[in-house]
């Protein structure tokens, strides 16, 4: 081949069309003399792993407007084009960032670079897409994510009795390739692991017997330092001096940062693009299901804060799930529910309403980008026409106040269930929560407290008539003794919207296995909720014992009868899924469990949706 034929090299390109596509890598670059640049390690190591280098200017925001509207926009479209973010070395970052006053021995700052690379990093966290941050780049992770950074560790670095050894030298004079000192690694780390031989990113692990990775060498090119990782990070790797030397995400995912230079290693660092281009294309994988399925929350409690004047189309500190965290969580339906506290002075029906007239006007308000649904049918052309859905659902069955026709009336509205009670019984069934009467218990009450000992005889025609009208009876909440009387009165199947496996956290909240098998047996779904104490008691729950919770209903249930209620504001959100932003991660955890797609729209909704439809077939509004 003639390397100067423009054609004929053309022409090679596609000799073994269509090639595999690579994952593209988003690479900051530094900034001097009017002149974006990159330093050629960054961009040939990625090539080397495998990934598709592209370069990312740092586009000054227009301050002089009042509003970042302008560069954000153009920060998020590049988002939306990567797999993964590298950000690079370079100067100080100008500690105003962190709310400190400049010390003496501060380097120069890049003020080109600083609030782009900071936007960017918060943003790409917003969207969990991976990143590594080097030297530069790791303090930039910290700073934007609530982190500190030493401004110059040598006038800073602890007294001596607080450390292991004197400062040692961190800005080496030998080339850039050579190592010039040992990191310790911290044991259980993702950063082990990396170095570990065998490590998989489909399993997070490395293949056994090779012997973990506990130290290394690197080289040093710096004089300042993470000095806090802030609350997402923890640390992953300590210099001699107990200089932090990485951080990675505490929340499970794929975020890490290092204070030497990779780059410039070589093989020896190679192992960490590799790890980065292995998540851009576990990312591109789970970015392109979700462009094929329809992912579905089946319970949330956002609407009790709407009287706060929360802004659904805006990025809302105060509530878990609006318009931005569904979008960034690639959660196209939620089903909100007008929760109905088991005591209120006002009327509950009323109440229930007010809820809704709310939901409706937030939807009109943000026509082109969101919209009502009340069936499986209509939830798919909402997808289909880009905009997410919300479903109406209704808390506990006080919103009817004894009243049948009022089932009427929500159905006509388009609630699509009823949860029958909430953390107390009412007049249609007994709940898992024993609220101790202020008085003596009345002779219809039993030895355990209850009212009922199940479901009331109001609660029989509430189920029939649920029936009647194409409405899902939701158990989540219920005594055992309801949940059973209620799978045995129902024509159809019953759903619990937002529970958990007592086999792994005995709570009574949560289902027993035998609970599980008969609502399988019925038809039914179970839906994991991510609400903290109903996952595990013992000590903090994370994203993991959701899918601990998930992968034991599917194995007692089958896969048809699983599905996800995160239970969102109303107390609901763990590390690694604290709220809509973060479902991207519920999905790369099933594609590491090896679900296949089919199975994994069954948990995201199918399983849900077809009882959905099955409930809905038998609607008679005679």
């Amino acid at each position: 081949m003639n390397r100067f034929c423009i054609e004929e090299m053309a022409d090679s390109c596609y000799q073994d069309f269509p090639a595999s596509e690579r994952p593209v890598i988003g690479i900051t670059a530094n900034y001097g003399e009017l002149t974006a640049k990159v330093a050629e390690g960054y961009y040939k190591q990625v090539e080397r792993a495998g990934g598709t280098p592209i370069i990312i200017p740092p586009l000054p925001p227009s301050l002089d407007r009042g509003t970042l509207a302008g560069q954000e926009s153009s920060l998020l479209t590049t988002l939306s084009r990567i797999d993964a973010l590298l950000l690079t070395g370079g100067a100080d970052i100008n500690p105003l960032f962190q709310g400190e006053e400049p010390l003496p021995q501060l380097g120069g700052i890049n003020a080109e670079r600083d609030l782009p690379e900071l936007l960017i990093t918060r943003l790409a966290f917003n969207r969990q897409l991976p990143i590594l941050g080097i030297c530069r780049g790791i303090q930039t992770m910290a700073v934007a994510l609530g982190g500190k950074v030493a401004q110059d560790i040598a006038s800073q670095h602890p007294q001596q009795s607080q450390q292991p050894c004197p400062l040692i030298k961190h800005s080496q004079d030998a080339d850039r390739h050579v190592p010039t000192h040992t990191i310790a690694i911290s044991p259980g780390s993702l950063l082990q692991a990396i170095f570990t031989p065998g490590f998989s990113v489909s399993s997070g692990t490395a293949a056994a017997p090779a012997s973990p990775a506990t130290s290394t060498a690197v080289n040093s090119f710096h004089h300042q330092a993470v000095s806090d990782p802030g609350p997402h990070f923890r640390v992953s790797a300590t210099a001699p001096d107990g200089i932090i030397e990485a951080i990675e995400n505490a929340e499970h995912k794929p975020v890490l940062g290092v204070q030497w230079h990779p780059e410039c290693m070589g093989d020896d660092g190679l192992p960490l693009f590799r790890w980065l281009v292995s998540e851009a294309r576990l990312y591109r994988q789970t970015q392109r299901l979700h462009d094929r399925i329809l992912t579905l929350d089946t319970h949330c409690d956002t609407p009790m804060f709407f009287p706060q004047g929360i802004h659904f189309a805006s990025r809302d500190k105060r509530i878990l799930v609006d318009l931005p965290k569904m979008t960034e969580g690639r959660l196209d339906a939620t089903i909100m529910v007008a929760y109905i506290p088991q005591k209120m002075q006002e009327s509950a029906y009323d109440y229930a309403n007010a809820i809704f007239d709310k939901i409706e006007t937030i939807v009109g308000d943000n026509a082109a980008r969101l919209a009502l649904a009340r069936t499986p049918d209509e939830l798919w052309a909402n997808k289909l026409a880009g905009k997410k859905s919300i479903v109406l659902g209704i808390e506990n069955g006080k919103a009817l106040e004894g009243q049948l026709s009022h089932i009427s009336h929500f159905a006509q509205r388009g609630v699509v269930y009823i949860t029958l009670c909430h953390n107390g019984d009412n007049d249609i069934c007994d709940s898992a929560a024993l609220i101790p009467q202020p008085s003596a218990p009345s002779p219809a009450q039993g030895s355990n407290g209850h009212l009922h000992q199940g479901v009331s005889p109001f609660g029989v025609e509430v189920i029939h008539e649920m029936n009647r009208l194409g409405l899902m009876v939701d158990l989540s909440h219920a005594h055992e003794k309801s949940f059973y009387d209620a799978l045995d009165i129902s024509a159809t199947p019953i759903v619990c919207s937002h529970s958990s496996c007592r086999a792994l956290c005995d709570h009574p909240r949560n289902l027993t296995d035998d609970q599980m098998r008969a609502l399988a047996k019925k038809g039914g779904v179970c839906q994991i909720t991510v609400y903290p104490g109903f996952l595990r008691t013992d000590s903090q729950a994370t994203i993991l014992d959701v899918m601990a919770h998930l992968d034991h209903a599917v194995q007692v249930m089958g896969i048809d009868h699983v599905g996800l209620g995160t239970d969102f504001d109303g107390d609901g959100g763990v590390p690694g899924l604290a709220d809509a932003s973060e479902l991207l991660n519920f999905t790369r955890q099933l594609l590491q469990r090896r679900y296949n797609d089919d199975d994994i729209q069954k948990i995201w909704g199918g399983n849900f949706l077809r009882v959905m439809k099955q409930v809905q077939s038998t609607r008679n509004n005679d």
